[in-house]
């Protein structure tokens, strides 16, 4: 039974993998499990309350796990709770939540957004970037906005979109700055995450993240572009988690966008 087909009051037996596991104390102190199950439909919070030593041991984050137990509805969210589990040797990448939109459509409209970018420097920058960050299999966030598969470059995809709509707006901004910045503000993600299910930060994306990561990614590829040019690529990246540091029209612009489609996508509506 796949998570989107879950219901209240329903026993379930099936595989899931563990994107999130934590060990917890309730108010009486006994210890519990506080899980966060995913498939390829959806995710669900899990909660293991009896023989919880003897489980945590068989299994880690990021695995494929058989679960036996019953969904109950807690704080208006459906949860699960488990009587049983063990570990799986079904791949968890299967498991894993995949982007809501076709990933070859994406790939073919990052191409068509990449075609307008038609200073050579610029275009040779992010085309040797994405050859060495792909984007598609990787998720924005580990657990927030485009958390799944495929969200990076549905992320990618949207925030650049939305910037191209401002220039066109704007035709002061320089919209193939804007855009190169737009394609290329989230590459850090590639070296902070590690792949699904978990998306678990990897030891350079804890320590720097993927800002900072992603500046150096571009530095390490820039093709054809002056100090200057590149000075006012890496700012636009470096700024677009703070409105406070955009020190030009492109990274504002890119910021806005950024925040635009992390809160559409998150955000409860109407």
């Amino acid at each position: 039974m796949t998570i989107a087909e879950l219901q209240e009051d329903r026993v379930v037996e099936a595989v899931y993998a563990v994107k999130a596991k934590r060990k917890l104390r309730t108010r009486g102190g006994a210890s519990y499990l506080a899980l966060e199950l995913v498939d390829p439909t959806g995710k669900i919070d899990a909660r293991v309350w009896s023989d919880v030593e003897l489980l945590d041991g068989r299994f880690a984050e990021g695995d494929a796990v058989r679960v036996l137990g019953r969904v109950e509805r807690f704080r208006d969210r459906l949860q699960l709770d488990v009587r049983s589990l063990e570990a799986s040797d079904v791949d968890p990448g299967s498991l894993t939540p995949a982007a809501r939109r076709d990933t070859e459509e994406l790939k073919g409209f990052l191409e068509f957004l990449l075609a307008e970018v038609s200073h050579p420097g610029l275009a040779e920058t992010v085309r040797a970037v994405l050859a060495d960050a792909p984007l598609e299999a990787r998720a924005a966030t580990p657990d927030a906005h485009h958390s799944y598969a495929g969200g990076l470059l549905e992320h990618t995809v949207a925030v650049a979109t939305v910037c191209r709509e401002t220039a066109q707006l704007h035709p002061r901004l320089r919209s193939e700055l804007v855009l190169a910045a737009a394609i290329l503000h989230d590459a850090g993600r590639t070296m902070e995450l590690g792949h699904g299910p978990a998306f678990t930060p990897t030891d350079e994306g804890r320590l720097l993240g993927h800002v900072h990561l992603g500046v150096r990614l571009v530095e390490e590829h820039a093709e054809g572009l002056s100090a200057t040019q590149l000075a006012e690529l890496l700012h636009c990246i470096a700024a677009h988690h703070d409105a406070r540091a955009a020190r030009t029209a492109e990274a504002a612009v890119l910021y806005h966008a950024n925040q635009l489609d992390a809160g559409a996508a998150t955000l409860p509506t109407g």
